[in-house]
Order: structure tokens, then sequence, then C-alpha cells
């Protein structure tokens, strides 16, 4: 299994029209869980902040269709993600910019959604001994640019730049040394090394596990740092079971603070058509 491979098939770009030549950007991806029947579904991951801004009550998900010729065609496709009254359709952490949206995907997109033990819980970071200078990959639509006319993400990686890192409860964000750009929020970041030695250990073990997502860029006196914020995805997890049920426990972290800088949403420009 190729983490990355599997993640690009995954992750889509989100955007709305605005109605005048503009139209918000974001990015999401999918993943797989049980419904309360058990049964599998597929569930939209984003950040919190990407549909709060879109206005309407639909958005468009750019789904990608493979053609018997060996090429791909970009198909957009709406969800609705407003109610009749404007209200919001999709969950959200109570505490965390994290959303997610039970959606019906086309089968080939269901089927490349990422299983949700794919997510790394509270024990991933220590068990793989991960922590600052470790290398991780982000995936996402930077201005709505896609890697091709097909409408795959655009892969980036960048450096763990911050410690400690874990466990959630105490630092619910860590930060990525890569730059950052509106259309990026929401896509995953992951980890995926074929060969990783730990320490103690005899032999290296394959790492491979998605470690959240981005949310937000650091920015002092209106300059970006190129450096990009990233929630545990932790808090993926609870927002999902957050969708069948409401009282679902959830984690009560603390609130960063960036002395001398301001944590600015990576979705707060348009990009024009």
């Amino acid at each position: 299994m190729d983490l990355s491979v599997e993640l690009i098939h995954a992750t889509v770009q989100l955007e709305q029209p605005l109605g005048d030549g503009t139209r918000t950007v974001g990015t999401g991806f999918l993943i797989t869980s049980a419904g309360p029947d058990g049964a599998p579904r597929t569930v939209l991951v984003t950040a919190n902040h990407v549909l709060a801004k879109m206005p309407g009550a639909e958005a468009r998900i750019g789904y990608r269709i493979a053609n018997p010729d060996g090429s791909w065609s970009y198909s957009p496709q709406t969800v609705r993600i407003r109610d009749a009254g404007g209200g919001k359709l999709w969950t959200a952490h109570p505490s965390r910019d994290v959303a997610a949206i039970s959606i019906t995907a086309p089968e080939p997109f269901a089927k490349a959604a990422i299983p949700l033990s794919w997510l790394a819980e509270d024990d991933t970071f220590k068990t793989n001994q991960v922590g600052a200078g470790d290398e991780m990959m982000a995936l996402g639509f930077p201005r709505g640019l896609a890697a091709n006319q097909a409408g795959f993400p655009i892969l980036r990686a960048g450096r763990v730049a911050s410690f400690p890192v874990a466990p959630a409860k105490v630092f619910p964000t860590f930060l990525l040394d890569f730059s950052v750009f509106p259309g990026n929020s929401g896509g995953p970041v992951f980890m995926s090394q074929a060969a990783r030695r730990r320490l103690g250990a005899s032999e290296a073990t394959e790492v491979q596990f998605i470690a959240g997502l981005l949310t937000q860029q650091v920015e002092l006196n209106s300059e970006r740092l190129e450096i990009g914020i990233v929630t545990h995805a932790k808090f993926i997890r609870e927002t999902i079971a957050l969708i069948d049920n409401p009282a679902a426990p959830v984690t009560q972290a603390r609130t960063e603070v960036f002395a001398g800088a301001k944590a600015a949403s990576a979705e707060e420009a348009v990009a024009r058509d």
C-alpha cells in the first residue's frame, strides 16, 4: 500500500462559485466509516472554515473519472451543505477547525475513500517516535490550482517544525515547514515512510498514517512565514463520531498562543474562475 497514491485518489477540491467571477476554494478528503446500521458510508472531511465561508446551499466536489483510454476527466458534482433555511448540514468539532459530512459519492470514489483506521490515534506519534524534523506530506489545491486538467491534488512535503507534537490533548496542533496558500485548507497531512527504524528496534518498519489536516498558516506583520498549522487526526475521529452521536465525547484541548504572530486561515482569499 502506497499511502501517497491512495490519498491522492481520495483527495478532492471543494469550491463554491460566488456569482461575481470568483469562487471559494478548499480541499477535502474522503473517509469510509461504519454508519449507525454498521454499513460502510463515505464521509467528506475538511476544515470547518472551508464550508462555513461558503454562503450557498451547494458546494462542488471535484471528482475525477477514469476513461477507457487511460486518460482522466474532471467531473465535479454538487453536494448540499445547507438546508432551506441556510442551516449547516455538516458536523463541526466544537473546539477545533474540523468538519465532516456524509455524502453519496460515485462508486469509484466510494471505493477510494480512506479507511478510518488509517487516521492516527492517541499513541501513534509516540509509538513511531515521530517528532521535530520528521518529514510529512500534504495534499491540496493552492489557490485552486490542480496538478493537471484531471483535477488531481498537488503533493507537497515539509518537516515537522514544532516540539513537542503530542499528546493531542495538550498539543492539538503542530507546525509543518512548507508554503501554505488559500485553497490548501482541509487537505490531509500524512507520513509515508517505507522503512523507519525506531530507537531500540532491531528492524526497520513501514510507517504510514494520516497525521491530521491542514487548517491554518502562521503570519507575522501580514507576512506569511511559510509554516502550516496541522490539526491532529484525533479530532477528525471525534468529528466523525459526532455525526451519529452529538453527545459523543470530545477532547477539551488547550488553545494555542503564537507569540508575536497570528494563526491565519489558509482559505481567506477567493480564486478567480
